[in-house]
């Protein structure tokens, strides 16, 4: 079975600009950060997870949707779409992944646009997929906290502009079932080890009684 989508929620500055659309007029564009790299994210159910610098290294990105409220009833854009109406630029930058996008001319994106105007949205989202071999955990324990550094997305399939920075269990699944596994491994592993220092203990106290 494949990777799992996952959803990361970022609070961002939402840019609404006019820029010329070539042919002595304007259009509006959304812009943002969907993602960005190197921020620690809070506490997403006992872990939290940065997302490093290179993460998108060949990642797929050939064919993403701009949503609203990651609801496929709602497009806003879409990367394949080359100029204009309903066109999607994604830049990675030392920052994250910038988007620009050109809304279609639809009544939900003429709402959203008012409501990103008057502050009411004012966040960014993603789902993406993780590399089979693009994570790692590691236990820190002077917090009590699991720690993930997504190295490597396999793909990303959308961009969202978004109400709420909710986190459904829907949207957990895969990164819970991750953690799930790596707090296993961990526990294992220490189990494992107080057992060989019992093992080494026992062993020396016969050594000693013998000796004697």
């Amino acid at each position: 079975m494949g990777a799992q989508r996952e959803r990361r929620t970022l609070t961002t500055a939402l840019e609404l600009r006019e820029i010329d659309d070539g042919a002595g007029g304007k259009r509006r564009v959304f812009e943002g950060y969907a993602l960005k790299f190197n921020k620690r994210s809070e506490d997403l159910g006992g872990f939290d997870e940065v997302l490093r610098e290179n993460c998108l290294d060949g990642a797929d990105m050939s064919n993403v949707v701009a949503l609203y409220n990651h609801d496929a009833s709602y497009p806003l854009a879409r990367s394949t779409v080359p100029n204009g109406e309903g066109s999607l630029q994604l830049t990675v930058d030392g920052i994250g992944l910038r988007f620009t996008l050109t809304p279609t001319e639809t009544s939900y994106a003429a709402d959203l646009e008012r409501n990103m105007r008057a502050g009411v949205v004012n966040q960014c989202s993603f789902a993406f997929t993780v590399a089979d071999d693009g994570q790692a955990w590691t236990y820190e324990r002077d917090i009590d906290m699991y720690h993930r550094e997504v190295t490597k997305i396999a793909r990303l399939w959308d961009v969202s502009i978004v109400t709420t920075p909710a986190y459904p269990d829907t949207e957990a699944i895969a990164s819970e079932r991750a953690f799930a596994a790596a707090k296993a491994a961990d526990e294992a592993a220490r189990q494992a080890a107080e057992e060989r220092e019992t093992l080494k203990r026992r062993l020396a106290v016969e050594v000693e009684c013998l000796v004697d």
